[in-house]
């Protein structure tokens, strides 16, 4: 069936995440059966369709996350929905066509493929399989856009997609959209409903949309879950009206997902994950302010408090790829449960990420603040990194910046000193997890290096020496006491 018809009693926003979850598991179906046919063909046809199976990967990644930032933008679902009924029959029909021809026995595994391609390309007047996902995925991103009200949407843009995958349903014979999912939606009266951004954007949003300078990855891989305990169906998770996402990320192939946002009710910070059982996607929504975090190898233990057993109980557990990833993840955490309206308390062991040994430890003045930086290296990657927290006060630990040591220190000139307090890092890139706090305060010189400041004189010469060792005539003189 190429349309996607709406049930009276079926909530818009239920209809939404259906026909997103549908076609995202028929897309990564369809996605392995071109990699099991790819596996059979010589190696000169290996590109052309690696390059369609990667985009029909991506579609699949962005109807999940359309579907579940839609939990937090419940009230804007709808301006989304007649746009999605335009593409979800077309990007259908492609996929099951594409399922039709490599499943012919009638033609080698070759012909499969050469008659799939040319044939569909043909069909579509002349748009490749990779160019009709890439339409398909170009409209599906300006639809995230426009859920989430981003100042980067192009209303034009959308307008000229839709005409091109209506343009490509009437060639391959699909109807238009009789009944239409969602309201229309002019032009003039979306643009009212996309109120002009918060110009003052949360540090954790920018934590995930930067690229990582280096990517540790751990040697087992694991499974993410949700344990046992209230769950509740898509479309049903009650979050306020105008909730922010600070950042959303999936796991084990976007079969589980997890999205941290802000109460727009109380401003304190949510976890939302989305799993998969039976077919159906289900919710599990906790306050940061409910939840506890341990590190166990390459994953993160997120606990909440049992009522009635009067103890911590294992609420999810989230598995990462990579040491970087991990890092990023808890540090955001951590930092925002402790600043965190709602938190009565936190243990001083969640401070402490667990797995990692400290090189060095000293205080800092940092952008006028007293910082304790701390060198760590993790003992099961061995990946190094540099840790900036609150010195003193209500928050002493709580992380206020990390940055990853990459191979750029093994440079002479990637730490400079400068005085007997000040030295100056090169190409290093801080992760930030403090409102307040201002980098740019701490690059004001001509190469734009980032300084750090050492209360202490003897402090920054040990923290040279973390990176460069003195040589074995330089300890021994110094054992003796006599100048080098």
């Amino acid at each position: 069936m190429d349309q996607y018809t709406v049930i009276a009693d079926t909530p818009i926003q239920v209809h939404l995440l259906q026909g997103c979850c549908l076609e995202a598991e028929r897309a990564d179906r369809v996605a392995a059966g071109l990699d099991g046919l790819r596996a059979a063909l010589s190696q000169h046809l290996h590109a052309h369709i690696i390059a369609v199976s990667e985009e029909i990967r991506r579609s699949a990644r962005l109807l999940r996350e359309l579907a579940d930032r839609s939990q937090v933008h419940m009230a804007r679902v709808p301006i989304v929905l007649d746009h999605l009924n335009v593409v979800l029959p077309c990007m259908s029909r492609t996929l099951r066509d594409i399922n039709k021809y490599y499943d012919d026995k009638l033609f080698t595994r070759e012909i499969r493929w050469r008659k799939m391609y040319h044939d569909m390309a043909k069909e579509a007047g002349g748009i490749t399989l990779p160019q009709r996902f890439l339409l398909y995925n170009d409209l599906l991103g300006l639809l995230m856009q426009l859920l989430i009200r981003s100042p980067d949407f192009d209303f034009n843009r959308l307008d000229t997609l839709r005409a091109k995958i209506l343009e490509l349903r009437e060639r391959r014979s699909i109807a238009p959209p009789t009944q239409v999912a969602g309201p229309l939606v002019r032009q003039e009266a979306m643009m009212m409903m996309s109120p002009v951004q918060d110009l003052k954007t949360h540090w954790a949003e920018q934590i995930f949309s930067l690229p990582l300078p280096s990517r540790t990855p751990f040697k087992s891989l694991k499974q993410s879950k949700v344990y046992p305990g209230p769950l509740f169906p898509s479309g049903q998770s009650n979050i306020p009206s105008d909730s922010k996402i600070l950042f959303w990320r999936p796991f084990d192939n976007d079969h589980l997902s997890v999205t941290v946002l802000v109460n727009s009710q109380n401003d304190s910070p949510y976890v939302l994950i989305r799993t998969y059982d039976g077919g159906s996607s289900w919710l599990a929504l906790r306050g940061a302010h409910e939840l506890c975090i341990t590190r166990s190898g390459s994953g993160l233990q997120l606990r909440r408090w049992s009522q009635s057993s009067r103890c911590p109980k294992p609420w999810a557990v989230l598995y990462f790829l990579t040491w970087e990833e991990l890092v990023l993840f808890y540090c955001s955490f951590v930092a925002l449960k402790a600043r965190n309206p709602l938190t009565v308390q936190i243990h001083p062991k969640e401070f402490k990420l667990h797995g990692e040994k400290r090189l060095f430890q000293a205080q800092t003045i940092d952008d006028g603040y007293k910082h304790s930086l701390i060198v760590y290296q993790d003992e099961e990657t061995r990946g190094i990194r540099l840790h900036a927290a609150v010195w003193e006060g209500e928050l002493r630990q709580c992380p206020v910046w990390t940055a990853f040591v990459t191979h750029q220190a093994a440079s002479p000139t990637w730490l400079t000193t400068r005085s007997k307090h000040r030295v100056w890092l090169n190409d290093v890139k801080l992760y930030v997890f403090c409102q307040k706090y201002r980098e740019a305060n701490m690059r004001r010189n001509r190469p734009g290096a980032f300084e750090i400041y050492f209360v202490a004189e003897e402090a920054a010469q040990r923290f040279r020496e973390v990176f460069y060792p003195p040589g074995p005539s330089a300890a021994s003189s110094e054992a003796n006491g006599s100048p080098g």
